[in-house]
């Protein structure tokens, strides 16, 4: 009986024994076989360390592939403390390499870490003092590759593209919006020491960076150039406390160019102080609109059947009185009596509260709200502004009539160049956008594409063309004359706001505006121009800012490849424009022949010989005249 309990004993003990032996078996076939991964990383943790390479942040291109931003390979100082011999040496030569104090730089060759990096004395080294740190040779000491950001077109686009601070993290603009994308993935130099620090005999591992994603803007950087030369002669003639632009296609909301003054070199944004580099002031800047919103009006009353621009008339005796408040016309005396085509061509104050009793504060103030006003318009850049709007219970008599033309009412450039859009392109209000797509920098692949996203329908496709034809009439007949470009339908509207402070009118202190189309029968782009307070000019629009914008059109009409167009309106010529005549077609004739024919022109020859075989400008165009023919001669 006693042996036979001892060999059950010794059974049980050998079960557990042999059931210990199977779990450790299967815990090291676990460990080899499924954690081995896992554990090995932390091991590999204990005794490698890791030199960071930074990745190159994805480049800024216009549409058409021009860089606006990229990126240029500098060099930056690491050290790893504990390998280090003489400490107090290489504090004292690399003090005296980077011109920073040796308390400073000892903090950094003396700290208790495994890598330090010198920051910011060591970040971003020229090649010149690179150079002289690699030459030293010493231990613990490394050079390791950085990118920093580079904008080659300097100021150019500069509120727009933004900037990167000193680790490359966007902090304005683009840059910051689409960071998540523009941000790549650094890699190493991985080496192997001791606990000590001592490196270990064994090789080096190098990991790669990622590189981040490329953008690509719906900017054309030609239109852009365009824009940013005449934003630095409006500050040289006029010395303006602000001026900007932007150019949009109406019918998909892209941004085509866009700019403002003043502007920085986001390539040393430290220099330029925080209100510059904060505004973008296309999509920022709120203030009354002034003539440039009769547009809006015009539309909705078209729209509501309340006015017929050609055959409806109006009587302007040059102001009218709106529950004791006298509102008057730009033109003492008044215009008489005009369509309301004239009022729009006019810009005639009195025939636009007119429009706004006709269509009523619930009518005009539900088309503002439908065109946009009063919200942002979700542009795809930080910091847009949104604009004030009377609440429909605030707005009583002298609201609504103000309100018809611009005054009392705050909105942004953006949301008037998205507004006149919707007017322009058959009704259709869309949201404005400025990237295009982002793509994988290899292959060039596009990963995300962003398309036009249609907000609401606000007009009518009738209404739309009935104002493309106003507008076009403005250029001609009115206001907009100094834009008028032969052979091309542009279409336009001026504004000229005066400025408020501490809610009263400031006396000869305005900001000038323009608003143009073109072509205005079949819209490529929408140009909006505006002046803030110019100095030493006529304090009209139509003389500030219409031949500056007809400047840029021209540059529109050569970028986007726009053809010139039949059925332009004539414009009535003022005392200062010179007549046009039609170019004669000289093609075959004789030098001798054709002094009559060319009075009015002057001639410039090419080639030699008699008779002529080619002209410039093509025979039937229009040229103003003292213009200039040139020749070829057989």
């Amino acid at each position: 009986m006693f042996f036979k309990k001892i060999d059950e004993r010794i059974r049980v003990v050998f079960l557990i024994m042999l059931l210990l032996f199977i779990f450790i078996i299967l815990r090291v076939f676990y460990i080899q076989m499924v954690d081995y991964k896992k554990l090995n990383k932390y091991a590999s943790d204990l005794w490698s360390r890791n030199l960071p390479i930074e990745a190159n942040r994805g480049k800024i291109l216009d549409r058409n592939g021009e860089v606006l931003a990229d990126n240029l390979t500098t060099t930056s100082l690491v050290l790893i403390p504990n390998q280090i011999k003489n400490k107090k040496k290489v504090t004292k030569d690399l003090a005296n390499i980077l011109n920073v104090n040796y308390n400073e730089m000892k903090k950094h060759v003396y700290k208790k870490t495994s890598i330090e990096r010198v920051h910011p004395e060591g970040r971003r080294l020229s090649f010149e003092v690179a150079d002289k740190i690699s030459n030293l040779d010493y231990d613990g000491v490394y050079l390791v590759k950085e990118a920093k950001r580079n904008y080659p077109n300097k100021n150019i686009l500069s509120h727009t593209l933004g900037y990167v601070g000193i680790d490359n993290q966007g902090l304005s603009g683009l840059e910051l919006e689409y960071n998540k994308y523009l941000t790549g993935k650094s890699g190493a130099i991985k080496y192997f020491s001791d606990a000590k620090g001592n490196q270990l005999n064994l090789s080096d591992v190098y990991v790669e960076p990622q590189d981040g994603l490329n953008i690509n803007l719906t900017i054309d950087i030609n239109i852009q150039k365009s824009i940013e030369r005449e934003l630095n002669n409006i500050v040289d003639m006029f010395k303006p406390e602000m001026a900007l632009a932007i150019v949009m296609d109406p019918n998909t909301g892209e941004i085509l160019g866009m700019g403002s003054r003043p502007d920085y070199d986001p390539n040393n944004y430290q220099k330029f102080s925080k209100k510059i580099l904060s505004r973008n002031l296309p999509i920022w800047a709120s203030y009354e609109p002034g003539s440039t919103f009769k547009v809006i009006t015009t539309s909705a009353a078209v729209e509501e059947n309340v006015v017929d621009l050609e055959k409806d008339k109006f009587y302007d005796s040059g102001s009218v009185n709106v529950d004791g408040s006298v509102l008057k016309c730009w033109k003492a005396g008044g215009h008489g009596e005009q369509t309301f085509l004239q009022v729009l061509q006019n810009s005639c104050n009195p025939g636009f509260v007119k429009m706004g009793q006709l269509l009523g504060k619930e009518r005009l103030f539900s088309y503002i709200d439908k065109f946009g006003f009063g919200d942002k318009t979700g542009i795809d850049l930080n910091g847009e502004g949104q604009g004030i709007i009377f609440k429909l219970n605030q707005v009583g008599n002298v609201e609504l009539a103000t309100s018809a033309f611009g005054q009392g009412v705050s909105v942004t450039p953006i949301q008037q160049v998205s507004a006149v859009s919707a007017v322009v392109n058959g009704g259709y209000l869309n949201r404005p956008y400025i990237v295009k797509s982002i793509s994988e920098k290899e292959a060039n692949s596009v990963i995300k594409e962003y398309k036009t996203k249609n907000i609401r329908k606000v007009i009518s496709k009738r209404t739309s063309s009935i104002m493309r034809y106003g507008l076009e009439s403005v250029v001609a007949k009115g206001g907009g004359k100094s834009a008028y470009i032969e052979g091309y339908r542009v279409g336009g509207k001026t504004g000229t706001a005066q400025k408020v402070k501490d809610g009263k009118y400031l006396d000869a202190n305005y900001i000038m505006s323009f608003m143009a189309v073109v072509p205005s029968n079949n819209p490529k782009a929408v140009l909006y121009l505006a002046i803030d307070n110019p100095k030493d000019t006529a304090l009209l629009s139509s003389y500030t800012t219409t031949p500056i914008a007809r400047r840029i059109l021209l540059d529109i009409i050569e970028a986007l490849h726009i053809k010139k167009q039949k059925g332009e309106l004539t414009k009535d010529l003022e005392w200062t424009d010179k007549p046009t005549y039609k170019v004669p077609n000289l093609i075959g004739k004789d030098v001798k022949s054709i002094k009559k024919k060319t009075k009015h022109f002057h001639i410039e020859y090419s080639g030699s010989g008699k008779t002529i075989v080619s002209q410039s400008p093509n025979p039937g165009e229009k040229l103003e005249e003292e213009g200039t023919i040139r020749l070829m001669l057989k």
